[in-house]
């Protein structure tokens, strides 16, 4: 039987002790792109021994120190009844007892980060904990035998629920068969659960001993995750431009794949980086960008808001064209693929808001709407996509993998704080001018009034309202000096 062509690659760039960037391409366009910072350590996956720090029966919630800036917020249907301090009444809410009968301020806990902090808010945590592997995920706490929904393949979904079904687990212990399964031998699927057995092990016994808060689980650097979860059989080549993260991730690879040699190439050019060698570096920088231009000549516009991320299709240059019809189709084809890319590549998690061109003919918005949804097959992060409103939108919810390149990079611009705009220079004149006058009616004794301004607002001062600060001077008989800073 002939071998499937293999067409991706994987690129993993170190910065030692500082960054690490991983990024999957397929026949040179870029499909996957993750980046991590040292000083912005990633917790999601991580398990603490926390404790209560109150119970908030309006949310029904709990706040759990864990030990990091803000405390966790652990919502009932996330806590694990073997943390409930008496067996619960009739009295529930829905399918969970009340917050406040069944945990109490002080208490511990073992609880895992689900969703990063972000902004002002702590991070999501559960009381439901799981360790993955190469092929499965131990869920400890929950006796469930399941299979990834993204293996379809009858046949390869009974030979795997066979194999999980014979795997021998303590009581209380369930296990989730991962896609990366597909296709691999019962003896590599039975180290990977041996494994997931002897951690959880390590695990509880830490979590019995240490004391509280503490952390008793730190998931693996993105180096080692990225083998983990995104090395599958269909890449060819992982190149890596570090020594030492290079002979770790060979030893890694071999276990998953031991009989593909070569498979981990060292980058040592010291004249290119690996992403200009491979022509990467530009793609990976339009991720930081507003603007997306489509093949032929749209657009797309995306806008991040606290509740949600709007991604605006517009026409572009093509907009002219005589059949409108078609032109709008056309786009909104496109701009459907490049959205489920960009969501993908710039790991835009909550709620997302499309506005498609308007589209008259039922048939095309059916179309539209189906190759969204094919698009977004190939995400790994769960996703729910809706359909087309009759105003032309379309809401998806996709839970975020981690931290996007965005939020590692990016901060708010000191000017706008955020909003996309700044007070402009005649209306920061001003503001200085009635400052000044405040600061001259003051009086005191020294013979001139200094005042500092940015460069540009210094200047603009200096050459706009030169007369103006003249006559502020002769006025009240004080030199007037406009420092920048």
């Amino acid at each position: 039987m002939a071998t499937k062509k293999r067409k991706r690659k994987m690129f993993i760039s170190v910065l030692p002790g500082e960054e690490v960037e991983v990024a999957v391409s397929e026949d040179g366009a870029l499909q996957e792109y993750y980046v991590e910072m040292t000083h912005q350590a990633k917790t999601r996956g991580n398990i603490y021994k926390g404790k209560i720090h109150n119970v908030d029966p309006s949310l029904q919630a709990a706040f759990i120190n864990y030990g990091a800036e803000r405390n966790g917020f652990l919502q009932i249907d996330e806590v694990h009844p073997e943390y409930y301090l008496e067996e619960p009444s009739g009295e529930r809410r829905g399918k969970y007892p009340p917050i406040q009968k069944v945990l109490k301020k002080g208490q511990e806990v073992l609880v895992q980060v689900v969703k990063e902090p972000t902004g002002n808010k702590g991070a999501f945590v559960t009381s439901y904990l799981s360790l993955p592997g190469r092929y499965f995920v131990l869920t400890p706490g929950r006796e469930q035998k399941g299979i990834s929904r993204k293996v379809e393949e009858e046949e390869e979904r009974k030979r795997l629920k066979e194999i999980a079904a014979g795997v021998k687990l303590d009581e209380g212990i369930g296990v989730i068969v991962r896609t990366a399964s597909i296709g691999q031998s019962k003896a590599a699927l039975e180290r990977d659960i041996s494994y997931l057995k002897r951690l959880w092990k390590e695990v509880r016994a830490r979590g019995t001993s240490v004391s509280t808060p503490n952390m008793i689980y730190q998931e693996p650097d993105l180096s080692a995750r990225a083998v983990r979860d995104y090395l599958t059989d269909d890449v060819a080549e992982v190149w890596v431009d570090d020594k030492e993260t290079a002979e770790r991730v060979t030893e890694m690879a071999a276990l998953v794949f031991p009989r593909r040699q070569g498979l981990v190439r060292l980058h040592p050019d010291t004249d290119h980086s690996m992403w200009e060698r491979f022509s990467l570096r530009k793609q990976i920088d339009q991720l930081h960008g507003r603007d997306v231009t489509l093949p032929s000549g749209g657009r797309l516009v995306i806008d991040h808001t606290e509740a949600l991320t709007a991604v605006d299709v517009n026409s572009g240059k093509i907009g002219g064209e005589t059949n409108f019809k078609e032109m709008a189709l056309k786009t909104n084809l496109e701009a459907a693929v490049e959205v489920a890319n960009q969501l993908r590549l710039r790991d835009i998690g909550g709620q997302v808001v499309i506005d498609f061109i308007e589209l008259k003919d039922r048939k095309h918005v059916a179309e539209v709407e189906k190759v969204m949804k094919a698009a977004m097959k190939n995400d790994r992060a769960r996703h729910d996509v809706g359909k087309i409103s009759r105003f032309g939108l379309m809401e998806i919810v996709r839970q975020r993998m981690g931290s996007s390149a965005m939020s590692v990079s990016t901060e708010l611009c000191p000017c706008c704080h955020g909003s996309g705009t700044r007070r402009n220079l005649e209306w920061q004149a001003l503001q200085s001018l009635r400052e000044l006058y405040r600061l001259l009616r003051k009086g005191g004794g020294a013979d001139a009034v200094i005042y500092r301004a940015t460069p540009e607002l210094a200047f603009y001062l200096l050459n706009h309202k030169r007369q103006r600060l003249r006559a502020m001077e002769e006025h009240y008989g004080k030199a007037i000096q406009i420092l920048p800073e």
